[in-house]
């Protein structure tokens, strides 16, 4: 059915949940797994925050975010590529269907509502408007930020329930 599928990862609950999805769906369809994450340039620029240092810092946390996808599927034995774009997150994701020939792209939405939706703008629905290929959205209305390197056994509290 499908024979590679993209997802964006933000290090978002919302990214992490639309990750896990895409590497079950991978792995059933015996398809290939490409990650992408976009390091916004423009937000920064316009934030008068586009210094070199600061860029290399975002995409190096891009990377932390994408291996840990990547590490994942590589786990549950799912062929995968990953990708950090500088640029527009919409438009890095649009490229990146293009340039993988993904025939699906699994993506996580932040559920954000009036004003906030207003000033900061929905990736997930450019990408829903503007992709050739079809989108399946995932919400997660929990959490909204996952550290890659902390061990997914760690509750909310921080502390390790093997522990006891």
């Amino acid at each position: 059915m499908y024979e590679r599928i993209l997802v964006p990862v933000d290090g978002s609950a919302p990214s992490d949940a639309a990750a896990d999805h895409a590497i079950t769906l991978a792995r059933d369809a015996d398809a290939a797994l490409s990650v992408v994450s976009a390091v916004d340039v423009h937000a920064l620029e316009a934030a008068k925050l586009d210094s070199e240092a600061l860029l290399d810092a975002y995409e190096a946390e891009a990377e932390k975010h994408v291996a840990a996808v990547a590490d994942r599927a590589r786990a549950s034995g799912v062929d995968v590529d990953t990708a950090v774009i500088r640029g527009a997150p919409y438009r890095a994701i649009l490229d990146r269907i293009d340039a993988v020939d993904a025939d699906l792209v699994v993506m996580g939405s932040h559920g954000r509502r009036g004003l906030e939706r207003y000033l900061l703008g929905s990736t997930t629905e450019r990408v829903l408007r503007l992709s050739a290929v079809p989108v399946l959205v995932l919400r997660r209305d929990e959490g909204d930020y996952r550290d890659p390197e902390e061990p997914e056994s760690l509750d909310p509290t921080g502390s390790d329930p093997t522990d006891e």
